[in-house]
């Protein structure tokens, strides 16, 4: 009995140990496997995203700083200054991540004593936070114990949440007798602190940039020990040398960046604060423009204290911009455009006139040389102001009338339904239940007349029947027409090969594309054919005039033609960084000799015996060609009582010489005066203006002759001596 209670004994101390010893395997694998997974992930850490946590060190450590650096110069094509810097003397303040409230706070009562800041600026908010400043606890007994045991019983409530609402609960009960106590040098203290508070840590601050009198500089410069982040230091306004709308505004640094662009910016470095290009060049070239703000190094101690800022790049200004448009020419077509404009409202139907363009295009290279707008308005005191209305050239649309026939001939010929030197019929256009439609020219006969002669007489009817064809439409007077409704794409998609109904490419922001009709029918076709149906901007234009008159390549437009470095002596320009050539969008689908037949019909336009524009070209001491156009509109402008009146778009295109175009040039006139029927071709008018003060200009200036190399070039005034302050940009409807 004793020898098995033994044995037993013995076989469970086994059995023990052995379980023991099992565990301890287990204990000891996985420490093992748990000290393996800690050395591979401590590897991945160092090996792997070594370099990742490396440059976000950097990133943090390398802070790039508000330094304000000029922003860069815009010239036009001769290196004439159109917009400029002009320094300032700015106080600002930087402050650190162990900036306290308090510490801001006692900064800006120093500051106040030393300079006058305006306070306009400062909210009801700012005057409510800034009086719980300084009466903590009276301001904290609004709220009764009652109400604050409610609030910290709602467990969805953080503790900064519930801080919020304390503070709200508050800031409700603050008196505006309470507020009254806040002093005017109390007000300029909270104007002052409501600005350093503003922005983030280690990011300069402007103060104060506008009105800094040298006293007010001095002295803050005398005490900077005394104010830790105050600083004196330079900043930069944009000065406009031109009120040539498309050159655009910038944000000053009280508006900083716009709200609705905030992470945009704030992603590439950029600070609240920061002057950014709003419209137009200054918006569209903001990347080369804006500059390189300088880079510090913070070296912090163990609290998070700055010790030491050592800079690892400094600041450079932003790059120089030089144009393709030439001010004096700019100018003089801006003059003249005035003066029609004024000129024309004083004709009888002048009452829906508000408005004109003229765009002018080297039509080889895509430069635009000149781009002018004016829209007539009031000016505070009810006085009527001529306004600059560039923009509108690219982003408002019209029908262009008889301006489009050259490229309905040319679909024509692209489609095979059309011959050239073909012979058509212009006579009355009758379907039934429709008015009939004619040519101007030919109200009740019949007269034979190839391509050519419809160019020069303009004859509407002879687009009609390429209209008919193109639509697979047999023809009978006064009875009704099938037409495919095909034939709208078919014109459309062709219009388009010329930069009509699609976007420029232009190399500014907001650009419009114009409308399209959107009632199928056979009547609409016809309006189709000869521009009294889709909308056209000027732009689009000038574009297709140039594709035209260069033999059948649609260019891209631009206004900038060169970046360069910023000046290094402000006598020459900087060197050379790119230059914008011609970029071609597309080729029409015609052949050379097609083109070439339809410049021959523009041609005659101008000089032949029964040519449109005869009158107005047939003198002119140079060979061009051009297209008149008239187009019939119903009235939907910015007058809403006239709408639905009829009312006509005077246009015109051209180009100049006709051997070896220069320039190509769309003129557009909306609304222009219409009484009993009667108008005139003011647009052809103008355009001749034109024609003629651009090459007087080359005449008297001499051929344009590049003397300069391409990476030195004279830097010249600028050609008016208009300046324009910041923040005085006007809106135009």
């Amino acid at each position: 009995m004793r020898k098995t209670s033994k044995k037993r004994a013995a076989s469970a101390k086994a059995k023990h140990l052995a379980n023991v010893a099992f565990r301890m395997n287990i204990l000891f694998f996985s420490i093992f496997l748990l000290f393996s997974i800690l050395i591979l992930r401590l590897g991945y850490l160092q090996i792997v995203k070594g370099e990742d946590f490396v440059r976000e060190l950097k990133r943090t450590e390398e802070v790039p700083v508000n330094t304000s650096v000029p922003r860069g110069r815009i010239y036009d094509s001769a290196g004439r200054i159109l917009v400029d810097n002009e320094p300032k003397n700015a106080i600002t303040y930087t402050k650190l991540q162990t900036t306290k409230q308090e510490e801001m706070l006692t900064i800006a009562e120093q500051l106040a004593k030393l300079i006058e800041k305006e306070t306009d600026s400062v909210t009801l908010r700012d005057k409510q936070d800034y009086w719980i400043q300084l009466h903590k606890e009276e301001a904290y007994e609004k709220v009764s114990k009652k109400e604050e045991n409610k609030l910290l019983a709602d467990e969805t409530l953080s503790s900064a949440d519930l801080q919020k609402q304390i503070d709200k609960l508050v800031r409700e009960r603050i008196t505006e007798k309470e507020l009254a106590t806040i002093t005017d040098q109390q007000l300029e203290v909270l104007a002052i602190y409501r600005e350093m508070a503003s922005g983030y840590a280690l990011s300069p601050q402007i103060i104060k940039s506008e009105n800094v009198t040298p006293e007010e500089f001095a002295r803050v410069s005398e005490r900077l020990t005394e104010m830790v982040g105050v600083n004196t230091t330079t900043d930069w306004v944009r000065v406009p040398k031109s009120p040539l709308a498309i050159l655009g505004r910038t944000t000053s640094p009280k508006e900083g960046i716009p709200r609705s662009q905030l992470d945009y910016y704030i992603s590439r470095d950029y600070t609240r604060n920061d002057r950014v290009g709003r419209s137009y060049i200054e918006q569209q070239y903001e990347d080369i423009l804006q500059g390189q703000k300088t880079v510090v190094k913070n070296i912090t101690d163990g609290k998070g204290t700055v010790t030491e800022t050592e800079t690892v790049f400094e600041g450079q200004p932003g790059k120089d911009l030089v144009l393709t448009i030439d001010s004096e020419f700019q100018a003089k077509v801006e003059s003249l455009v005035e003066t029609k404009i004024l000129e024309l409202k004083k004709k009888n139907g002048s009452n829906l006139l508000d408005r004109a363009f003229v765009v002018v295009m080297d039509p080889y290279t895509g430069e635009v040389i000149s781009m002018v707008g004016k829209q007539l308005g009031k000016d505070e005191n009810g006085k009527q102001v001529v306004n600059d209305y560039a923009y509108g050239t690219f982003t408002t649309s019209y029908e262009i009338g008889s301006v489009i026939k050259p490229a309905t001939i040319l679909t024509g010929y692209d489609q095979g339904v059309l011959e050239m030197g073909e012979v058509l019929v212009d006579e009355p256009i009758r379907i039934k239940g429709t008015k009939p439609k004619s040519s101007i020219f030919n109200r009740s006969s019949r007269i034979p007349m190839n391509d050519l002669q419809a160019l020069e007489r303009s004859s509407n009817v002879y687009m009609f029947k390429i209209g008919f064809r193109l639509a697979n439409a047999i023809y009978r007077p006064d009875q009704p027409i099938n037409i495919d409704e095909a034939a709208f794409g078919t014109l459309r998609n062709s219009y388009a090969q010329f930069g009509l109904g699609v976007p420029t490419g232009i190399d500014l922001p907001g650009e419009a594309t114009g409308f399209k009709g959107e009632e199928l029918k056979a009547g609409k076709l016809l309006d189709l054919t000869i521009g009294q149906f889709d909308t056209y901007t000027p732009l689009q234009m000038a574009q297709y005039v140039s594709t035209i008159a260069n033999g059948g390549s649609r260019i891209q437009p631009h206004v900038v033609k060169e970046i360069r470095n910023p000046s290094s002596d402000g006598i020459t320009m900087g060197s050379l960084v790119t230059e914008i050539g011609p970029t071609v969008m597309n080729r029409i689908h015609n052949t050379q000799s097609q083109i070439e037949h339809i410049k021959k019909g523009m041609n005659r336009v101008y000089y032949g015996d029964h040519g449109s524009a005869r009158s107005y070209f047939g003198d002119a001491p140079f060979q061009a060609a051009g297209k008149t156009g008239t187009a019939q509109v119903v009235y939907y402008g910015p007058k809403k009582d006239y709408w639905g009146d009829n009312t006509i778009n005077s246009t015109h295109i051209g180009f100049a010489p006709f051997d070896n175009p220069e320039i190509a040039y769309a003129v557009m006139i909306p609304w222009a005066p219409y009484h009993n029927g009667v108008y005139e071709s003011t647009g052809t008018i103008l355009a001749r203006e034109v024609v003629d003060a651009y090459f007087a200009i080359q005449k008297e200036n001499g051929k344009t002759v590049e003397n300069e190399s391409s990476t030195l070039k004279t830097i010249k005034p600028a050609f008016t001596d208009t300046k324009i302050e910041e923040d005085t940009e006007k809106s135009v409807e």
